[in-house]
């Protein structure tokens, strides 16, 4: 690592241990006469340092989710295990420094601290004072900060010399580029049941049992659990909500812009230096020698960058007039603009927006109504779950509320009703008998307790209620298997340059097809098994009660000669060498723990986890 990389860790360290300093953690509450949570080969972990960088990973994970995190989510997340292994692997990279022999000298210590910006006054100079006390704020001595700066940097030396070097073979690079960028092209047609010389027979009772017995997963009942729960949401309420009329004029008043915008047009402006330069554009333009894309090309430009979007009158100035009064199409000008002489392309008219009040009033009394609702909600909360701590059933909570109840079979794949939500069902999921009911919000602003009544494992649906599905099953494949026997006879006389309408089918072809591709009306999967096939290849590829016939026709490799192709190759091998030296490191850092040896204070990291709580 380079000496400005060293400098900005170790701003980044100081800084997060000077915020947690001021930000008034109870680090002193872990002042007894445990020090460390462990040590790898000699080297000690802070219990201080451990606790500060929990606070800043619990911080940095409440930043990502926007919400407070508890310690026991976090903790449940794996968050303080990740912190130990980090500052263990950490630790370990000191003492094998150590044992190599490799220090930080004086000259390169102070040229470490006068880099440090933190550490500099406004004459850009290192400032001593401010040195001193950025140190006592965080309860930190020099020798021990200036220790943590030679390990810093004698750490990046050892892991520089482990993963330097590693670079990918040329193979790995070829072979992914080949898997990603190749492209093949195919011909496909399309068997139905109406390329049947004759129609599928009907089923017997016999050929629908059969069928249901040998496919018997298709016809099972998945697993459920059986809930019950009482949930309210705003649209429950709408309709007992009441809006005066004056709050419906407020709204009405506030989004006036919404409900009447002035006439506007969809225009494109090129402007030019001068009006004589503007004509002669417009005159090239007249005789039909250059379009308006060639006169914006010319430029420099692309037509992204003269498009004005949807404008009022008001926002083209002088050049107001001439351009409403043009027709979807027309250049307009050369005309004056802020910009100054101008041609502009009309590419759209959009009529001016007026919405009386009273045409506004259906909508602005159901958004006013469901923020109400909301509100109305959110002021229960408190009484419902008071109510759920008092033992309160699901059934008493839905008398003594506006709460409704409701069960439901959940189970995976289930979205009806309730079940739309995701917290909903992120609870459904884990919930046992064990658990008391406790109030939730759903994303709408509504809420919902639930209780698991219990559980019904995956069965057989009785045949006579799925007669009808099975029927329709078995028709299915019926009919495929059929078209299968019908282009089992067709598959081998394709082969080669034979056209497909001297069988009479109709080929579409589908060119130029990446891995990943899509084409439309086809089943999942169609794209890959494209590229399980051989060159001048023919297969069969079942979509429903249909059949693809799909042919091979070309195999293009990858441009070499492209420059994307060649950046991308470029970044593959970046990425796998980036990726392997990673892996090596991981494996070095394993290595030299096990060579060093670890031990953890588990009563410490308890103490520091009480701190958290």
């Amino acid at each position: 690592m380079s000496k400005g990389n060293t400098s900005k860790t170790l701003v980044w360290i100081l800084m997060a241990l000077l915020i947690l300093g001021l930000g008034g953690f109870g680090v002193t509450n872990l002042g007894g006469t445990v020090r460390t949570v462990g040590d790898v080969g000699g080297k000690d972990i802070s219990i201080d340092d451990y606790a500060r960088l929990l606070q800043q990973e619990l911080r940095a994970l409440e930043a990502q989710v926007g919400r407070s995190v508890s310690f026991g989510e976090a903790q449940a997340a794996g968050m303080d295990s990740l912190v130990l292994g980090n500052l263990v692997v950490q630790r370990a990279m000191d003492a094998e420094a150590a044992r190599m022999g490799i220090s930080v000298g004086d000259e390169r210590l102070r040229d470490e601290l006068l880099a440090i910006p933190g550490f500099q006054g406004v004459n850009g100079e290192f400032d001593r004072d401010a040195y001193a006390y950025a140190l006592e704020q965080t309860r930190m001595s020099e020798e021990d900060f200036e220790e943590a700066i030679r390990e810093e940097t004698a750490r990046t030396l050892v892991q520089a010399s482990v993963v330097s070097g590693v670079a990918m073979p040329q193979v790995y690079g070829d072979t992914i580029l080949n898997f990603v960028g190749e492209q093949r092209s195919v011909l496909m047609a399309r068997l139905t049941a109406d390329d049947l010389v004759t129609p599928a027979a009907t089923a017997t009772d016999a050929d629908l049992q059969g069928y249901y017995d040998a496919n018997i997963d298709q016809f099972t009942l998945p697993a459920m659990r059986q809930i019950t729960y009482v949930w309210l949401t705003p649209d429950m309420l709408i309709d007992t909500i009441e809006i005066d009329e004056a709050a419906l004029q407020e709204l009405f008043r506030s989004r006036s812009s919404e409900f009447n915008r002035p006439e506007r047009r969809l225009v494109e402006r090129l402007a030019f230096a001068d009006m004589a330069e503007a004509e002669a554009a417009r005159a090239r333009l007249n005789s039909g020698e250059a379009s308006f894309e060639m006169l914006v090309e010319e430029r420099g430009l692309a037509l992204a960058d003269v498009d004005m979007g949807d404008v009022t009158a008001g926002d083209l100035g002088t050049a107001a007039e001439a351009v409403f009064a043009g027709v979807i199409g027309a250049t307009i000008g050369p005309v004056q603009s802020d910009l100054g002489p101008a041609l502009f392309r009309l590419n759209g008219i959009l009529p001016a927006l007026e919405t009386a009040f009273e045409d506004a009033v259906p909508t602005l009394r159901e958004e006013l109504a469901a923020e109400r609702a909301r509100r109305l909600i959110e002021t229960q909360i408190g009484d419902l779950e008071d109510l759920l701590a008092a033992g309160a059933t699901l059934e008493e909570l839905a008398a003594e509320s506006d709460m409704q109840l409701g069960q439901i079979g959940w189970h995976e794949g289930e979205s009806a009703g309730i079940a739309g939500y995701e917290t909903f069902r992120a609870l459904a999921t884990i919930v046992t008998t064990e658990d008391f009911p406790e109030v939730d919000t759903l994303a709408d602003g509504g809420i919902f307790a639930l209780r698991l009544d219990g559980e019904t494992a995956a069965t057989p649906a009785p045949f006579a209620d799925v007669r009808d599905d099975v029927t329709a099953a078995w028709a299915e494949a019926e009919t495929l298997r059929r078209l299968q026997e019908m282009a089992d006879g067709l598959v081998p006389q394709l082969s080669g340059d034979v056209d497909f309408a001297a069988f009479g089918l109709e080929a579409q072809e589908q060119p130029d097809l990446l891995r990943t591709g899509f084409v439309a009306d086809t089943p999942e999967g169609f794209v890959s098994a494209i590229f399980e096939m051989e060159q001048g290849g023919v297969t069969t590829v079942p979509d429903g009660a249909e059949l693809l016939i799909v042919k091979l026709t070309a195999i293009t490799a990858p441009d070499r000669t492209n420059p994307e192709v060649a950046n991308l190759l470029n970044a593959v091998l970046q990425q796998g060498a980036q990726a392997l030296s990673q892996d090596v490191f991981e494996a070095y850092a394993r290595d030299i723990q096990f060579v060093q040896g670890v031990t953890i204070n588990q009563q410490a990291l308890n103490a520091v986890h009480a701190q958290f709580q």
